[in-house]
């Protein structure tokens, strides 16, 4: 079988699309799945020119106001695709809802295949971040009706989790919905070395740190965790909250921590290499923290507790599928005090933290990134086998 992935957004960009799509493409390819990846060329982003099997490049322009996306250029685009409409394909899977929903729908209805979505993102709690002009409800409204239109343009959606498809249903979506999340690779589970990013960020070993992992953006609520770090500071004097990752509100999250007296106790840690040093920032921390409240998974959460991280965070749309009983986490309601008391305890009481540690690795190990593959290739096949039926086809569009 072979799958035709679009998406307008891939490596170099670090974010969750970028992790679940080379996942799964490998893990995939392991179980006799081929696929072939079309997405953004990042001109001015020497590591996008790294040649990667499988992967066309097209060229792509900047989007305003937003250093790290690239948004594809529709006739150079079109012209990939024509070119590939004599390679054998049997499926396209949609990864993201902008120029590549329009462009491989309209590629599937000229070569006539089935066509497919991954629902990754929840954008009616977006658009108000990006189009702060745009009234609230009028932003969820404008999101619903665009997200509705899109998933009936396909045969069947996946969402990363149940909370995510139960927000589809309620929509109004008819389309079938299928949850299957984004599983962890054998290779995020090699010990980082706490250490060595200590070592790295010039911080001494005995320094608590309370660490976030993840794309700098409003919609992930971390100004709630520097305000609440406050709280924490308070308890822990030496503690230190680290901000890894890039994004758009880097400078307003560094304004907020100068301007709460905490300047030299935020160290934003920017882009770290995703083999590397990322599994040694993940090791080095003593509490992962996490509040974001658009997640329609939370792979990050994963990545830290198979890294033994004891891990405080609110469990809010997709976050609620991972934050389960005897997961090795604490969830703490999305107010100040509560949240920085459970950061508190997992810093002050070593058995609760290693107990947490413990719990998180096994609980992680359970979300295999080959069992999630094999369960995506089982929906392929259902949906090509249900493609060849004409009558499951005419009950389709009744």
């Amino acid at each position: 079988m072979r799958v035709l992935f679009i998406s307008d957004v891939y490596f170099p960009r670090v974010n969750g699309v970028s992790t679940s799509i080379r996942t799964f493409r490998e893990d995939l390819a392991r179980s006799g799945v081929q696929t072939l990846l079309v997405a953004p060329e990042y001109a001015d982003r020497p590591r996008s020119h790294a040649q990667e099997h499988g992967v066309i490049r097209v060229p792509a322009g900047r989007v305003p106001g937003d250093p790290e996306d690239r948004r594809l250029h529709w006739r150079a685009l079109d012209r990939a695709l024509h070119a590939l409409q004599s390679t054998e394909l049997d499926l396209v899977h949609i990864q993201t809802p902008f120029i590549a929903h329009y462009a491989g729908t309209r590629f599937a209805r000229r070569t006539g295949i089935p066509c497919i979505e991954t629902y990754h993102t929840f954008f009616e709690e977006y658009v108000h971040h990006y189009v702060p002009a745009l009234p609230r409800a009028a932003g969820r409204a404008l999101a619903r009706a665009v997200t509705r239109s899109q998933c009936h343009d396909v045969q069947a959606l996946i969402a990363p989790s149940e909370p995510l498809r139960q927000s589809l249903l309620e929509y109004g979506i008819t389309t079938p919905v299928h949850v299957v999340p984004t599983g962890l690779p054998a290779d995020r589970f090699i010990p980082g070395d706490g250490r060595r990013f200590r070592e790295y960020a010039g911080l001494p070993g005995d320094r608590p740190l309370v660490t976030y992992i993840g794309r700098v953006a409003h919609e992930k609520n971390i100004e709630f965790l520097v305000r609440m770090f406050v709280r924490v500071r308070a308890a822990v004097p030496r503690a230190l909250l680290v901000i890894a990752g890039e994004g758009p509100a880097r400078e307003p999250l560094r304004r907020l921590a100068a301007s709460l007296g905490l300047a030299g106790d935020v160290l934003f840690a920017g882009y770290l290499d995703r083999d590397t040093m990322l599994l040694d920032c993940y090791a080095a921390a003593d509490v992962f923290v996490f509040a974001s409240r658009t997640e329609t998974q939370g792979l990050v959460l994963l990545e830290a507790m198979a890294q033994g991280a004891p891990i405080v965070s609110t469990a809010e749309l997709g976050t609620r599928s991972i934050l389960l009983p005897g997961c090795g986490a604490l969830v703490a309601e999305e107010r100040i005090d509560p949240f920085a008391a459970a950061v508190t305890r997992v810093l002050t009481d070593n058995g609760v933290a290693q107990a947490l540690a413990q719990r998180g690795r096994s609980y992680a190990r359970a979300w295999s990134s080959a069992a999630m593959a094999a369960r995506m290739s089982d929906l392929y096949r259902a949906v090509l086998a249900q493609a060849a039926n004409p009558i499951a086809r005419c009950v389709r569009r009744m």
